[in-house]
């Protein structure tokens, strides 16, 4: 009867074991589906402020052609002389150049529509920020969803092997995983410095 018991004994215990690593491998597995739907929501957020950027920095790059190609037509009339213009002649060169100064002051700087070259650079500047910001992000969940999946890969390998230091190091993997979902979720360049 002692060996029927000890049988039974050893066979709970090895239900326990496989019990905690399937409870291990679900939690991985859902801790994994989660990382990987931030990433590809980071992934996608860092995809649209590259467009944006990419956009204000071509617009204010156009502002700034214009405003070059404007500045040099200013230049160059204030060079040519007045004599032989007649005075009607004259003051419409000056009310040209005048038009041309106002131009040029409105691409420069145009807080009213945030479109002059002034705010075109700042909105560039922020959403390049932004672009990173969400690439670092983007970066540190894949490194935890790869981390997962280890997790989840030796858990498996635990419940077959009936190794409890597999087990455990599921858990490390897991636990650098989450650790590196969280980075991603609250401070993305943490590690990207």
């Amino acid at each position: 009867m002692e060996i029927h018991e000890t049988h039974e004994h050893i066979e709970e215990a090895h239900h326990k074991d496989n019990k905690r690593a399937a409870i291990l491998i679900i939690f991985m597995a859902a801790a994994l589906a989660i990382v990987e739907m931030a990433g590809k929501e980071a992934e996608f957020a860092s995809l649209a402020s590259n467009i944006e950027t990419s956009d204000l920095w071509a617009f204010y790059q156009a502002k700034t052609i214009r405003s070059t190609m404007l500045q040099t037509a200013i230049e160059g009339t204030q060079v040519l002389p007045d004599e032989g213009l007649s005075p009607a002649r004259q003051e419409l060169r000056q009310k040209q150049v005048a038009t041309w100064q106002k131009t040029t002051d409105r691409l420069e700087s145009e807080p009213k529509t945030h479109e002059g070259r002034k705010e075109l650079l700042e909105r560039a500047k922020v959403a390049g920020e932004r672009r990173d910001h969400e690439l670092h992000a983007y970066h540190d969940y894949e490194y935890g969803a790869a981390m997962l999946q280890l997790a989840i890969v030796m858990a498996s390998a635990a419940v077959i092997t009936e190794m409890w230091l597999l087990e455990l190091v599921s858990a490390g993997f897991g636990a650098i995983g989450i650790a590196m979902g969280l980075i991603g979720w609250l401070a993305p360049a943490l590690l990207h410095l």
